[in-house]
C-alpha cells in the first residue's frame, strides 16, 4: 500500500504544470509537473513532512493535510476518496461472499425491456436479467470467469463488441484501482490484477496510470453479432444495503435505432430459449442468459 501512495501521488503531480497554480515554469527538469518542493510549499508543509506522506510514514496525517494536497493536485472527489484510503488503509478482513437478495432477483425479472444487471467487487457479474444475457452471452461464461475485467482485456471478442474499446479499458481499470484502494490485501482481487497483468501488457500500462474511477453513468457503444451496433446509455445504482454491489440498467431514446434492435434482440432471445437459437451471441454463444447468477 505504501508504494501505492506514492506512485498516486507521483502520478498526480506529474500532471500538474507548475505554471497551473502559479509558478514559473521556466528551466530544465527532470521529470514532468510538479516537484516535491513544490508542492509541499503549496500545501503548506515542509518538505521533509510531504517526502514521508509519499513513503506512507505518517499513520496520523490530519484530514486538513490531506485537503491541502489534494487542493494542490487538482484531485477530484474520486480521487480524493482514494487518497484517503490509500492513507488510512481498512483493516484487513476476510472477503465475504456476495450475493444478491431475493428481492433484486425479482427486480431484474421485472425489468425485462432494458438490459439490467448486477456487479460486485472486482467487477464481477452475479446476476442479470434475460435482455442482458442476450447481450452480454453471461450464462455461457464460466462463473469463476464471469468478471467484466477478465472479459474486456483477455477475451478477444472484446475488443469488436466494445466499438470504444481503449475507453472501455481504461475505465475497468480504474474501476479496479479504486477498489484495490477501499480493500487493501484482497486475495481475489490480487490474484485479479496478477492474472491481467501478466496475461496483458496493455493492462499493466494502465494499472501503472493509477487513474481511479467510480462507475456512475455513461455511455456503452456496442457491436453486438445479431443486432448490429447499439448505442446505449447507462445508469448504475448503489444498492441499499449492499455496500458493493450496483445495479447497470442499459436503456436507449425513445424510437431510436437502438430502441428498435434492443426490441429485436429480446425477440431473438424468446427464440433461442424456446430452442430456435439462430446466429450466435458475442463469443460465439448462442444461447441467451437467464435471471440468474
Amino acid at each position: 500500500m505504501n508504494h501505492d501512495l506514492g506512485e498516486f501521488l507521483r502520478t498526480r503531480r506529474a500532471r500538474v504544470r507548475p505554471d497551473d497554480v502559479g509558478l514559473p515554469g521556466g528551466g530544465r527538469r527532470r521529470v514532468p509537473g510538479l516537484r516535491r518542493e513544490e508542492l509541499a510549499l503549496l500545501a503548506g508543509v515542509s518538505v521533509d513532512y510531504y517526502m514521508r506522506l509519499e513513503q506512507g510514514r505518517t499513520p496520523a496525517v490530519s484530514d486538513a493535510v490531506l485537503d491541502a494536497v489534494a487542493g494542490v493536485l487538482r484531485l477530484d472527489e474520486t480521487e480524493r476518496l482514494h487518497l484517503r484510503n490509500l492513507v488510512r488503509p481498512a483493516k484487513v478482513r476476510r472477503p465475504a461472499p456476495q450475493r444478491v437478495r431475493p428481492g433484486v432477483r425479482r427486480l431484474l425479472e421485472m425489468t425485462g425491456d432494458v438490459p439490467a444487471f448486477v456487479m460486485g467487487r472486482r467487477s464481477d457479474i452475479l446476476a442479470w436479467n434475460p435482455l442482458a444475457g442476450a447481450l452480454y452471452g453471461f450464462a455461457e461464461q464460466d462463473p469463476e470467469l464471469r468478471n467484466s475485467a477478465r472479459y474486456a482485456f483477455l477475451d478477444p471478442a472484446a475488443r469488436t463488441f466494445y466499438r470504444d474499446w481503449p475507453s472501455v479499458a481504461a475505465d475497468v481499470v480504474a474501476y479496479l484501482r479504486l477498489d484495490a484502494g477501499a480493500h487493501p490485501e484482497d486475495p481475489r482481487l490480487a490474484a485479479l490484477v496478477g492474472e491481467l497483468s501478466v496475461k496483458d501488457e496493455g493492462f499493466r500500462k494502465l494499472w501503472a496510470q493509477h487513474a481511479v474511477l467510480e462507475k456512475t453513468h455513461g455511455t456503452k457503444l456496442l457491436r453486438h453479432p445479431v443486432v448490429g451496433d447499439l448505442d446505449l446509455d447507462y445508469e448504475s445504482l448503489r444498492l441499499p444495503g449492499e455496500e458493493h454491489l450496483s445495479l447497470a440498467f442499459y436503456t436507449a431514446p425513445a424510437g431510436s435505432p437502438t430502441e428498435e434492435r434492443l426490441k429485436l434482440l429480446a425477440s431473438w432471445a424468446a427464440s433461442a430459449a424456446a430452442g430456435d437459437a439462430g446466429p450466435a451471441a458475442p463469443g460465439g454463444r448462442t444461447r441467451p442468459g437467464s435471471a440468474s447468477a
